[in-house]
């Protein structure tokens, strides 16, 4: 059975004063229908921009998709016109985005911002619009949902207005919703809460998920699959498992020791990636992780490296280290 979205040689960049910048370059990756995968990296790497490519969203000027192919449920995007592009954000592919405040509209109240959607998609009157807003906040797990139809974005709190967005984002029952940053301005109480709910949702209506994150750990409990980006390529790929447990990249690793552990003693002092993320308009010929990498070799700085198998058939690392990695890592945390 082919794959409900899958991404193929996708390169997205930016005009700037400063130079041109590759903000996707090259990454390909599948998704299967009910499936979570989640894309995760530092802010700069790319993450964003690869899910805004996917709905044509890139601003032009001074952002453009120069190749690749994006096939969804059987259809090329990238050879649809802008009109139909329309009919397949919302009501084909929803997405959730970073800030809830700054995406929702401040002067439109909730239960406009939710039936508008059900009328431009589905056709909906006011009336089963209405109903259908009432019906998908309790769905989101919003109490009295009736009298929030009629608030403002400003009258609730953070997690509310997140599940005000994932209930826009479910509305005309998407086969597909895309979470960019869900839970960046949450306290971690409420996160665990979005999460489960979204993983909830997933599995009761067949929802597939991307979920995008700079926090390896948000997603180890929720992902079937894993994709590592940085400076715009994927630079490891395989299921939770496998990328979880046996890490075949430096940049992985370096971003699972970065993240607080419960399983530590306490005096644990945390192992900071070194450096900074690279200036994407000055990336040299090899490695872009290479100035940071405490396994790098003079291979490193000739070519990038590709994108090939570690370890399990679907694990794929981009490192030219990576079948060694393992024993490399554990001499160097010794």
């Amino acid at each position: 059975m082919p794959p409900l979205l899958a991404v193929s040689e996708l390169h997205t960049e930016f005009r700037t004063g400063a130079g041109l910048v590759r903000a996707v370059d090259g990454i390909s990756y599948t998704v299967d229908a009910g499936e979570t995968v989640a894309i995760v990296g530092e802010s700069g790497s790319g993450k964003s921009v690869s899910a805004l490519s996917i709905l044509r969203l890139i601003p032009d000027p001074p952002g453009r998709i120069t190749q690749g192919q994006i096939l969804f449920n059987g259809r090329d995007l990238m050879r649809l016109t802008e009109e139909e592009m329309r009919e397949v954000r919302g009501a084909d592919i929803g997405m959730i985005f970073q800030e809830p405040m700054t995406s929702l509209n401040p002067v439109l109240t909730i239960g406009r911002q939710i039936t508008e959607t059900l009328e431009q998609h589905r056709g909906d009157d006011a009336a089963t619009a209405a109903r259908r807003a009432v019906e998908l906040l309790g769905l989101v797990g919003i109490s009295d949902p009736q009298r929030r139809l009629e608030q403002y974005p400003h009258q609730l709190s953070g997690g509310m207005r997140q599940r005000i967005m994932i209930a826009i984002a479910i509305a005309c029952d998407p086969k597909m919703i895309i979470a960019d940053e869900p839970t960046t301005a949450l306290d971690v109480t409420i996160q665990a809460q979005i999460l489960e709910l979204m993983n909830g949702l997933r599995e009761r209506l067949g929802i597939a998920l991307i979920i995008i994150t700079h926090n390896l750990g948000v997603v180890a409990r929720y992902a079937n699959r894993v994709n590592v980006m940085y400076a715009g390529r994927i630079v490891e790929t395989g299921t939770a498992r496998d990328v979880y447990g046996d890490p075949r990249h430096p940049y992985t690793i370096a971003l699972l020791r970065s993240v607080p552990r419960l399983d530590r003693p306490r005096r644990a002092r945390l192992d900071p990636i070194e450096g900074q993320p690279p200036d994407l308009t000055r990336l040299g010929k090899g490695c872009s992780f290479r100035p940071r990498c405490r396994f790098a070799i003079a291979t490193c700085a000739e070519a990038p490296p590709p994108l090939e198998t570690a370890g399990e058939r679907d694990h794929r690392s981009a490192c030219f280290r990576s079948h060694e990695l393992t024993k490399a890592a554990a001499e160097a945390a010794a």
